[in-house]
């Protein structure tokens, strides 16, 4: 069987027999991990998080967290939503190889990103991140570690918010053992400083969260839903990425992680642009009809927010 053909037929297994849902109880529950890691092409690793938002059932693990072993050491991509989630993936990390962790790349400046910073910063690793993305994280981590104290209670103890180490603002490009990795900033798409871990010689794209497929994408106030179109369409699919690992869920390929988020996002503005032209309001705006895009996990957290958020961003264009 061919690396493709036997790529194709673990995402057929994953999105039939194993459709990550809510109702799903934790995967891993002898670690604060939602999921052990799996390998998704040789050297590439991810423990899937969580689709459901945050709870003290899935310890605040509802992102992926993924490493590459190089030969020459590990990039990990994403610090983990606490001290507890990042001390836990080194040990997965450990348990696979004895090459030591040489940076960790933040997708993103929320707290899924980055609130395990501090642990990875006492092991001496280098943090990085877009400027963007660390002008939010130190806008937000505030209230984004008092959630996790919240909802995590004593899982989240031995963290302490810090700052990325290291900032770059359009790509970072290296060499580390078998792999080239390209840290690309591709525009703006879901949040501030968005940012995707390229592997070209592999066809693999660690997405974060401009894509999206088993879960509903949130759209936040701020988002440029146009903007973020623009980003996929211009840079994002122009990569030509064979396989790709999203910001949640299963890792998949690019028709289908297009399906649910470029498409959504095209279909949810031209569904708003119906409803502006008939003279539709904010407060019915919420109820535009998204049915088939019920069967998405979040979709109840989620679906009239994005409609809000997008008529708002749409009422003045």
């Amino acid at each position: 069987m061919t690396r493709i053909s036997a790529f194709c037929a673990a995402a057929f297994l994953w999105a039939g027999a194993a459709i990550a849902s809510e109702d799903i109880a934790d995967k891993y529950p002898q670690s604060v991990l939602y999921n052990k890691p799996v390998e998704v092409i040789p050297n590439v690793w991810t423990s899937i998080g969580a689709t459901a938002p945050p709870t003290y059932e899935n310890s605040g693990h509802n992102n992926n967290l993924s490493f590459i072993i190089t030969g020459e050491g590990v990039v990990v991509v994403n610090s983990g939503a606490s001290y507890q989630i990042a001390q836990a993936l080194h040990g997965e990390i450990r348990a696979r190889t004895g090459q030591p962790v040489m940076l960790v790349i933040a997708e993103n400046g929320q707290g899924h990103a980055m609130l395990g910073n501090n642990y990875w910063i006492e092991q001496g690793v280098p943090i990085l991140a877009h400027v963007d993305a660390a002008a939010e994280f130190e806008k937000d981590s505030g209230q984004a570690f008092a959630s996790l104290q919240n909802y995590a209670r004593e899982k989240s103890e031995g963290t302490t918010p810090m700052q990325p180490t290291q900032i770059f603002e359009d790509r970072v490009e290296m060499t580390m053992g078998e792999f080239r990795i390209e840290v690309l900033y591709l525009g703006p798409a879901h949040s501030p400083g968005d940012t995707q871990v390229w592997l070209p010689e592999q066809s693999l794209v660690i997405a974060g969260d401009i894509a999206f497929q088993e879960r509903m994408p949130p759209i936040f106030e701020g988002t440029c839903t146009s903007c973020w179109i623009e980003t996929w369409e211009d840079a994002f699919e122009p990569l030509g990425a064979t396989y790709v690992i999203p910001g949640h869920g299963h890792p998949t390929n690019m028709a289908q992680v297009r399906r649910y988020t470029h498409d959504y996002l095209v279909w949810l503005r031209a569904r708003i642009a119906e409803h502006i032209d008939e003279g539709g309001d904010l407060s019915t705006a919420y109820y535009v009809d998204q049915s088939p895009y019920t069967h998405l996990d979040t979709f109840e957290e989620l679906a009239t927010r994005n409609a809000g958020v997008v008529f708002a961003e749409m009422e003045w264009e």
